[in-house]
């Protein structure tokens, strides 16, 4: 493509490094479309004939069709998804293929392509996340009143509901949609006629391609347009927040289906067995999703050191943005669709998670509270009161509503009989009706608004 300049070709080593083919050859349609946009303007400006347009997009649709149906033949002397259509343009059209590329450089052409891909992988990722947030709603709506402990320091902490627990997740995923559609109206803006850095002297109507490729306007300086990836940052810095989110819940998933907590169970269709112990059943698609994250984390760490010392406008090394956003969203697709599938199998042992949910002395905050309200004892002294109950509770080996009230009486002597309204893991779930609390009305409540938000 440059034989004009050079007398011979590129070394076989340059060759190898720098043909992208192998991976950006997954632009291909958004690299058609972009190019049919741009012959169907030059037409329109006046700048090629409508001839040689109608051809050009003709020539298009039969290489699109081409490669859809596997009949393309991908070659890395050509280095490029882009150079690949436009030769095989040629091939089918003959001269007028030579047309499409005036006015625009592979650098506007590959950055509205890659714009292009990211906003519909975020779509997609978007679409995804919704499902996941739709079937953590079931789950939390059919189990809003089962108890369970709920843990700070991963010790048992107060007694929360699994609806309560399972909405928590709902809400982290529905701050990393907001982030993925913050994401995509960004990045909705089409460099298409920046050119190689400057522009073009050519008379284009930027805002005709913008529209046809459903950008919402043009971007506003070309030197941003073929340099900028800070999009690609962007998605990536979502997607990686999101992998957190989906590790957390996919950590819960594995302590959860241990025999030590024995609180859910997987199907046999989302568990895998031991090579060696007859008995095991791994979680292995959560334990995937929480190594994936770091993965999310690392691909967007280096994309931001691929660009953060790159001086305006294009270098080559943004060849290597497209594999590590690729594999991103690979990686996020399949997540996802593992944690929704997942939460959906996932069906739980109510009375270990009530049992469990008591041990620990979960209710002694319920028992401070008894004493702020019933005997007008500050909240402080309330505390030390209760924390000598506890002491004498693990003295009796008793758990808190087991203690006698004698025994209470010895601490505090204003203790009557009703103290003991308060002390059960159920009354505890169901006293915490605060906005944004735990009891199960609450949960009720919470999920029909996600159900109605959702629709």
């Amino acid at each position: 493509m440059w034989g004009g300049r050079f007398g011979a070709k590129p070394g076989e080593i340059l060759q190898a490094i720098n043909a992208s083919i192998d991976v950006d050859k997954r632009l291909w349609a958004e690299d058609i479309e972009g190019s049919k946009a741009h012959a169907a303007m030059l037409a329109k400006q006046g700048i090629i004939s409508q001839d040689d347009s109608a051809a050009i997009l003709k020539g298009l649709d039969q290489v699109a069709e081409e490669i859809a149906r596997g009949d393309f033949a991908f070659r890395q002397e050509l280095e490029d998804i882009h150079m690949h259509v436009e030769s095989r343009l040629k091939e089918i059209i003959g001269d007028a293929g030579g047309r499409l590329h005036t006015a625009r450089s592979r650098n506007d052409q590959v950055a509205v392509d890659f714009r292009l891909w990211v906003k519909r992988a975020l779509q997609q990722a978007d679409g995804q996340l919704h499902a996941l947030i739709v079937a953590l709603v079931d789950k939390a709506s059919a189990h809003a009143d089962w108890i369970m402990p709920g843990f700070t320091h991963l010790q048992t902490a107060q007694p929360i509901t699994l609806g309560h627990h399972l909405l928590a997740y709902a809400e982290m995923a529905q701050r990393d949609r907001n982030r993925m559609q913050s994401a995509i109206t960004n990045l909705d803006e089409s460099p298409l006629g920046a050119a190689a850095l400057a522009g073009t002297g050519f008379p284009l109507d930027r805002e005709m391609t913008a529209k046809a490729l459903g950008f919402a306007r043009p971007m506003r300086n070309s030197l941003d347009a073929v340099s900028s990836r800070d999009f690609a940052m962007e998605a990536l810095a979502v997607l990686s927040i999101m992998s957190v989110h989906l590790s957390r819940l996919a950590e819960e998933i594995v302590l959860w289906t241990s025999p030590q907590f024995g609180f859910a169970r997987l199907s046999d269709a989302w568990s895998t067995g031991s090579s060696i112990m007859p008995q095991k059943r791994n979680p292995d698609a959560a334990e995937l999703v929480r190594g994936k994250a770091s993965q999310a984390m690392s691909r967007f760490a280096a994309l931001a050191g691929l660009v953060k010392a790159l001086p305006l406008a294009y270098a080559k090394d943004l060849q290597d943005d497209k594999a590590l956003t690729f594999a991103a969203f690979d990686d996020a697709a399949l997540c996802l669709a593992a944690m929704a599938g997942m939460v959906g199998d996932l069906s739980f042992n109510r009375a270990a998670m009530e049992e469990s949910a008591g041990n620990g002395y979960s209710t002694a905050t319920d028992l401070a509270d008894w004493l702020v309200r019933e005997l007008a004892m500050p909240f402080r002294n309330a505390h030390h009161v209760t924390g000598a109950i506890v002491k004498r509770a693990e003295e009796l080996n008793a758990m808190l509503w087991d203690v006698p009230l004698a025994e209470m009486q010895k601490i505090e002597p204003r203790i009557h009989q009703g103290v003991y309204d308060v002390l059960s893991v159920s009354a505890s779930a169901a006293s915490r009706k605060s906005y944004g609390g735990t009891a199960p009305d609450n949960v009720r409540a919470q999920a029909a608004a996600w159900k109605e938000r959702l629709k």
